[in-house]
């Protein structure tokens, strides 16, 4: 990626507010279909990597390369049963990796990073709502505002990263990093456009190392209208 990408790249966080600093993200989902198994794959780990201090990212690993010599720990049929319905919604032939999918809207090759930052930035000058997130003792308190449009409401926990020694498979002896690796993703509510939601969701205790990600996506699965996070330090385990 040449030096204007990365410029661009640096910029992205500071088109949805009047000031930002190096940490902001804006408030854009970005999802990464990988698996350990793809030899494509790790050029579009790097990128949703690069990505990770200007957006809200989340590494989906797919299992539909585990049956070609190397099993990915981190895959699920459940992220593969997404990709497949994005398949739908977008038209395309099949799930492929890598795909990265911004705010449910754009699909493209994953390790193409300019596309990547021109879709984040487009995403965040988009109307969104206002989800905040707090943790207490019960729980992760969501609070949204002025949804605008009709959506449910998922919760995501993603360990903040991870590093894999793959011994089979396509990428036998290389050491793959991955970040924002999706463990659990469910729906906690339905909000209507216009309306607000708050709701305390109970949470698990065993949740050092993860990230807590909110979403709001149109049934499809649609177009994302807002994402916020908790990182781990902010999210821990309940005493």
């Amino acid at each position: 990626m040449g030096a204007g990408k990365n410029l661009t790249l640096a910029v992205v966080a500071c088109a949805w507010a009047a000031t930002c600093s190096a940490q902001s993200r804006a408030p854009v989902l970005v999802e990464l279909f990988t698996s350990e198994g793809c030899s494509s794959c790790p050029p579009a780990d790097r990128v949703l990597e690069k990505l990770d201090s200007q957006a809200i990212v989340l590494s989906e690993h797919v299992d539909y390369w585990d049956h070609d010599g190397w099993k990915d720990p981190f895959s699920s049929a459940a992220f593969t049963a997404r990709q497949q319905a994005y398949s739908r919604i977008f038209a395309i032939d099949g799930p492929y990796t890598p795909e990265m999918v911004v705010d449910g809207e754009k699909e493209f090759n994953g390790s193409d990073g300019g596309r990547a930052s021109e879709a984040i930035a487009a995403a965040a000058r988009r109307k969104k709502a206002d989800i905040r997130l707090s943790r207490t003792d019960a729980g992760l308190q969501v609070d949204v505002d002025a949804a605008p449009a009709s959506a449910d409401l998922y919760l995501a926990l993603a360990e903040d990263s991870a590093t894999s020694q793959v011994s089979a498979g396509e990428n036998s002896g290389r050491r793959l990093h991955h970040v924002a690796i999706v463990r659990s993703l469910r729906k906690i509510g339905s909000v209507k456009r216009g309306a607000a939601f708050s709701r305390l969701v109970e949470m698990p205790r065993a949740t050092a190392g993860q990230r807590a990600i909110v979403f709001l996506q149109e049934s499809g699965p649609g177009r994302v209208s807002g994402a916020a996070m908790l990182a781990p330090a902010t999210y821990s385990p309940a005493p």
